[in-house]
């Protein structure tokens, strides 16, 4: 069976300028910035910062009601370090004419902090899942990992995050721990992508005959498309993650298949294509 009406919509959070720092690859990457700038200019800002955005998307069929990653920017009181204030998300979805408890699954690329915040909203004093009749799908080797990193560190942002926006899901019984390849429903599934946090996944979708791949943080700025070897200082394992950027996109350049970045602005989707030795990202307008 194929998703005979799959629509996807991108619910933003923010946009934020951010220096292009933190990269580390194995040639010198104060010599590819400029080539980046200039191949990517209306991603840059006037001082010659990167223009990142932080977004959700949803993922409609006839079927399901899916989120994809649930940002970050809600209230959370004495947590001022990641604490945006920000109210309309859900104001934001019902835009989309969807309502909290008509969502079905919540799919989590991975359990980064800026990736689970409206996992939850803060009811009566206690954080509570959003989207109550939905199943949180978890890759069992990432919430492992962050289980690991909580026991032992409570006060590491990442841990916060844990504690706020993923526990209280699987106290509510409604997580669904999976092994990395799970299947949703035949033409949505997951897909191993480790490097970046060592259970980070991708999410595959099939529509009739187009494809698309939700990359979570597997590629972080678009210069990542154009030298892959570049990995982000955020990431667990740089070796790892550059090895499964590769492998990313050398299996979509060329085929068609939709591309969806977490963390790329306006217009954020597009295909892969080959561009002389290396890779070019082709932004679809107005996605």
């Amino acid at each position: 069976m194929h998703l005979t009406c799959a629509r996807r919509s991108r619910l933003l959070d923010r946009e934020a300028a951010r220096r292009l720092r933190g990269l580390h690859g194995r040639g010198a990457v104060v010599t590819r910035i400029p080539t980046a700038r200039r191949a990517f200019l209306a991603r840059f800002s006037a001082d010659g910062k990167i223009v990142m955005s932080f977004h959700s998307f949803v993922l409609r069929t006839d079927r399901h009601t899916i989120v994809i990653d649930t940002c970050c920017s809600k209230s959370r009181p004495g947590r001022a370090q990641f604490d945006r204030g920000k109210a309309d998300y859900l104001a934001d979805l019902a835009a989309l004419n969807i309502k909290p408890e008509e969502v079905t699954h919540v799919m989590c690329t991975h359990l980064h902090w800026d990736h689970v915040g409206w996992n939850t909203r803060l009811l009566d004093g206690r954080w509570v899942p959003t989207f109550a009749n939905a199943k949180y799908v978890i890759a069992k080797r990432e919430c492992g990992h962050w289980n690991a990193v909580y026991a032992k560190d409570k006060g590491n942002i990442q841990a916060l995050a844990f504690e706020d926006s993923v526990l209280p899901v699987m106290r509510a019984e409604k997580a669904i721990l999976v092994n990395d390849d799970f299947e949703l429903d035949n033409g949505i599934s997951l897909e191993p992508c480790n490097g970046h946090t060592p259970g980070h996944v991708v999410i595959n979708f099939k529509s009739n005959d187009r494809r698309g791949v939700f990359i979570g943080d597997a590629i972080h700025y678009p210069i990542q498309i154009m030298f892959p070897d570049l990995s982000s200082r955020a990431d667990h394992d740089m070796n790892a993650s550059r090895a499964s950027r590769r492998a990313l996109i050398e299996k979509h350049v060329g085929t068609g298949t939709l591309v969806l970045p977490q963390h790329f602005a306006s217009p954020t989707c597009g295909t892969i294509k080959r561009s002389g030795d290396s890779f070019r990202f082709d932004v679809i307008e107005r996605s």
